[in-house]
């Protein structure tokens, strides 16, 4: 089905990206008020119907897990079905997956605990997918703005669902479901609202509008075989972006509360470093988008490991008692991961043929997931063997490694 009548002039294809644009910001203050609300709790509850702590890290990796396998399969079903569907599917899906962790708790099932924590994070993995549906009608010089735009709608509802959890604990009581399962109910009633959203106003579907539009792109029959390695080439430099800043930077977040804790530091002082963190890695976005566009993406990249080296050396050299270094720190790994996301996820849009591009994008948020469940495993074995300061500096040389790999990529695409 071709849609070009909906975008058959500039102005027209500008007017139903704008309307793209807000529909997918939409849902996404919704989705992002899910994901906050229930990765804040998961911990503590898994911690109490286990009975012990020493698997309260186990949500985690079943969020990250069930995060890597949505994201291979949102991509695949948006690229044959179109966004609408596939970030629906993926929503629902997470709301189900959320539904299930308050029937768990309620019924005290350790078993279904589990398994629905896994479920609910497909939740996550749309969540991050849905900045690709904000570029997709997007003009390739305004590409990151909108990239920044979706994140900042995501930020905006993921600084309102923590502050929901006590309110949610309360009526969860209220229905005798323990408290802690409130935020899931909160999770869930957020992730289908941003699944309706997008299942009744994502029309015309902007990557099936896109793929009308396209004209010959690398790789295609009868396109020259040089183009084909300059879009290959682009998409590596942007994967290994956002697979490094991914990996460096939750090493090191992971990593920190339990420095801070070892060092005597209070959950006030833990809290103040994260929320910080968080911010950074969010609200510089429309800064972000605009050096993207303007400046160029392999220079923003380049940016990213540098400011995450930064990151590493003040990390490691903060004193153990100096919670305003480990604050700036912990915002240069914030500021360095937003920096890698924006320009990579501009890169793999600019670089992915329109045929495969969904594909393509859901397999690279596959090893980004899987490079964050990688970073949070190994920095708990490399800082036990060594020191925080070691992970951290190492992390700040890893993410340096982005800088010859995205300038080499980009010399070979430009070449073609």
């Amino acid at each position: 089905m071709r849609h070009t009548g909906y975008a058959d002039t500039p102005e027209a294809r500008q007017a139903l990206h704008r309307r793209t644009q807000s529909v997918v910001m939409a849902s996404q203050v919704f989705s992002g008020a899910g994901l906050a609300a229930g990765v804040t709790v998961g911990a503590l509850l898994a911690q109490d119907m286990l009975g012990t702590s020493s698997l309260s890290g186990l949500p985690s990796a079943l969020f990250t897990a069930g995060s890597a396998g949505t994201a291979l399969a949102v991509g695949h079903l948006s690229q044959r079905l179109g966004r609408r569907a596939g970030l629906t599917a993926g929503y629902a899906a997470g709301a189900l997956g959320g539904a299930g962790v308050v029937a768990a708790a309620a019924l005290d099932n350790v078993v279904l605990l589990l398994a629905c924590l896994f479920v609910y994070g497909a939740g996550t993995a749309t969540n991050l997918q849905a900045r690709y549906a904000g570029a997709d009608l997007a003009e390739p010089d305004r590409r990151g703005r909108a990239v920044s735009a979706v994140l900042v709608a995501t930020t905006a509802g993921a600084v309102i669902g923590p502050n929901l959890v006590a309110s949610t604990g309360r009526a969860a009581q209220h229905f005798h479901i323990p408290a802690l399962a409130g935020p899931f109910a909160l999770a869930a009633l957020a992730y289908a609202i941003a699944g309706t959203i997008l299942f009744a106003l994502l029309r015309p579907d902007p990557l099936q509008v896109s793929s009308a539009l396209r004209t010959p792109t690398p790789g295609t029959p009868g396109a020259p075989a040089g183009p084909a390695r300059s879009a290959a080439a682009g998409v590596a430099a942007g994967a290994a972006t956002m697979i490094l800043t991914q990996l460096v930077m939750v090493a090191v977040m992971t990593m920190t509360p339990v420095h801070m804790k070892a060092h005597g530091h209070d959950l006030a002082a833990t809290g103040l470093v994260i929320s910080v963190h968080i911010a950074a890695m969010y609200l510089p976005s429309p800064i972000t988008g605009i050096l993207v566009d303007r400046v160029g993406r392999t220079p923003v990249a380049v940016g990213a490991g540098i400011t995450l080296l930064a990151a590493g050396v003040v990390s490691a050299t903060a004193p153990d008692d100096s919670v305003p270094l480990l604050t700036v720190a912990l915002a240069l790994l914030g500021l360095g991961w937003n920096l890698g996301l924006v320009s990579g996820t501009a890169m793999i849009t600019d670089a992915a043929p329109v045929e495969t591009r969904a594909r393509i994008q859901g397999t690279i948020d596959l090893c980004i997931a899987l490079a964050g469940a990688g970073g949070g495993i190994t920095s708990g074995i490399i800082m036990t063997a060594t020191s925080y300061a070691t992970l951290s500096f190492g992390g700040g040389l890893l993410a340096l490694a982005v800088i010859p790999f995205v300038v080499s990529t980009t010399r070979r695409a430009v070449s073609g």
